[in-house]
């Protein structure tokens, strides 16, 4: 911590957009031509891009929490001061007696941005990793402590955990590919999307954007339309959709532009240097490593992003309501942080559209590259935590569950109450309990975020999960004595005369996919996807999707292939609640995934 102290004390003097300016920097310099070759290659290597970005997000806050104000209200003006100041010595100016401040604050920024990066190794490998990592104990041995590993397969568990959750991308992806294999049949001009020189790349953004979509809606019970913090109704597919149409500018346009020319320039600087001066020769196009505008430039740009059949011509309104929807306002956030308010705050992928009074910033190094369906969870399910509409929410996700074992021959009840006279047993109402073959289901429904570290997933462990255990407890005993008291119960539940339940299953069904197939208070958690994946026996859909995760795909081809995938039953002999049950509990979804690959460090914040 002393390190990283001494290194911020070098750059007090810097704005929270000079910092940005520095990080911006950084990024092209260190990350983007790599990002960009894994990419390429079909390759995963995302930690040292993932810790680069989560060491920046505390740096913000610090800046956040110790910055004037009056510097995070921006104009042409400002602007125009910060990069002469920091960013024009060093992409033009090098070697130059009047670049040495920027020079020496870039080399301040390495190193201030290096001891932040090991001190959140250091808390996660070490202070984290003795409070929240069962897997792993420390022992003294002489003067200093060493990590022993005592149960490999909890560590294990973990990684594979974000293996599977890249995987569950991939899923939702093939998912988008058919629906919108189907939409395009039903009229096959929809093929074709914007300028044709554009067609392929906004194809892509549209198939990211379905494929949020339906995740959001399928897994977390999320409406077409939510509301923004400013109280605007929003519409979650276009939402979406310019999320990812703004991801494939800042790929094409500056990523995958930066690195064609470092690969034929061997030198960051030179590569940004053409890159910048190629944007302003072609229309004064702004292609530095950090991007603004103001607010009503913004939404003139992205209202043809919000037509449809009743908006031919776009609406400016929704188009302001997206911006609010993504917008991560740096006056509020530095308020909250001077004034020690409680409250959480937003990961640079969350919300991506930086507010710094009228003028909107972007990082194409971070747009570009993020996983926006992620972006999307966790802006809805972590930051909007609170949001009037989650109780709703929580409910679409038990009734899609019911829908879904009632197309498996089940009967369900949802959202049973016990009877009164039991009501100091205090059970709760019961979110989905279903029947068929004698077996009898009684599950406990949980919603929340993707997490990216052992600690959060410990803490929801050992809170939301512990407690469903004990939840599910008290249910289980109620329904129990329901199935044996109550004649209009076991009708309600298909057991007639001479019936009866000879299993029961308590399962924890949660959004998340930490501490899968672990136990609380003896009740088996599962995740929804994989129980939704069972029920439609589709786990071919997990499959690699490295072919789709190319900045230009033949995207023509690919689908051909996705369409042409073998599929594989999980039901050989055909359906029943029996093989349900062993498929759920042997982790048969799983069987194809294997583990061909390095699990992510963190969860799944780059696009996949």
């Amino acid at each position: 911590m002393a390190d990283v102290q001494i290194e911020k004390d070098r750059l007090t003097h810097l704005s929270a957009f000079d910092f940005l300016v520095y990080a911006s920097l950084y990024a092209f310099e260190c990350l983007v031509g790599k990002d960009i070759a894994s990419m390429k290659a079909g390759q995963g290597d995302e930690s040292r891009t993932e810790l680069a970005w989560h060491a920046i997000n505390d740096l913000l806050a610090w800046k956040l929490e110790t910055t004037d104000g009056s510097s995070l209200k921006l104009n042409d003006a400002s602007i125009g001061l910060s990069l002469a100041r920091h960013l024009r010595p060093i992409l033009f100016d090098e070697g130059r007696g009047g670049a040495s401040e920027a020079v020496q604050n870039f080399h301040a920024f390495h190193a201030l941005l290096d001891a932040q990066i090991e001190l959140n190794e250091f808390i996660s490998r070490s202070a984290d990793a003795f409070c929240y990592d069962d897997s792993i104990r420390f022992v003294r041995h002489e003067d200093r402590l060493e990590i022993v590993e005592v149960d490999p397969a909890a560590r294990t568990a973990w990684k594979n955990d974000g293996h599977k959750l890249r995987r569950l991308h991939d899923y939702w992806f093939h998912r988008a590919i058919d629906e919108f294999v189907e939409y395009v049949a039903e009229d096959p001009g929809r093929w074709d999307i914007g300028r044709p020189e554009n067609a392929d790349a906004n194809r892509m953004a549209w198939l990211r954007a379905l494929q949020a979509k339906l995740r959001l809606q399928e897994v977390y019970g999320i409406a077409d339309e939510v509301t923004s913090d400013t109280g605007e109704a929003v519409n979650v597919f276009q939402a979406l959709l310019s999320l990812n149409l703004m991801s494939a500018h800042f790929e094409r346009d500056f990523l995958v532009a930066f690195a064609d020319r470092l690969d034929s320039m061997g030198d960051w600087r030179s590569a940004l240097q053409h890159m910048t001066m190629e944007g302003l020769l072609n229309g004064m196009q702004n292609r530095l490593p950090i991007t603004w505008s103001g607010r009503e430039a913004k939404i003139s740009n992205i209202t043809g992003w919000t037509v449809n059949e009743s908006q031919p011509k776009g609406s400016p309104r929704m188009a302001s309501a997206i911006l609010d929807f993504w917008t991560y306002d740096m006056a509020v956030m530095a308020t909250r942080l001077q004034q020690r308010e409680p409250g959480l705050q937003p990961h640079l992928f969350e919300r991506p559209v930086l507010k710094f009074g009228a003028t909107l910033v972007q990082l194409p190094w971070i747009v570009g590259m993020q996983n926006n369906s992620t972006a999307a969870i966790n802006n809805l399910r972590r930051l909007g935590s609170r949001r009037g509409n989650v109780q709703k929410e929580t409910q679409r996700i038990e009734a899609s569950l019911a829908r879904v074992l009632e197309s498996h021959g089940f009967r369900v009840q949802l959202n049973w109450q016990p009877p009164r006279e039991e009501a100091l047993d205090d059970s709760g109402e019961v979110d989905v309990i279903a029947a068929r073959d004698g077996h009898l289901f009684v599950l406990e429904v949980k919603s929340t975020f993707i997490r990216r570290s052992q600690r959060e997933a410990w803490v929801h462990a050992t809170t939301t999960l512990r407690k469903a255990g004990l939840q599910l407890q008290r249910k289980m005993a109620a329904v129990l004595r329901a199935v044996e008291s109550s004649a209009e119960f076991r009708m309600a539940i298909g057991l007639n005369d001479g019936q009866s339940i000879t299993h029961h299953h308590g399962w924890i069904v949660d959004t998340s996919i930490e501490s899968d197939h672990q136990r609380f208070s003896g009740f088996l958690k599962i995740s929804v996807e994989e129980m939704l994946i069972a029920l439609r026996d589709d786990r071919h859909q997990l499959k690699d999707l490295s072919e789709f995760r190319t900045a230009s795909p033949e995207l023509t081809e690919s689908l051909d292939q996705d369409q042409s995938y073998s599929r594989t039953t999980m039901y050989p002999g055909g359906f029943s609640a029996e093989r349900f049950v062993k498929a759920i509990e042997a982790g048969v979804v799983w069987d194809e995934v294997g583990n061909d690959g390095q699990a992510m460090q963190g969860q799944g914040f780059l696009a996949c």
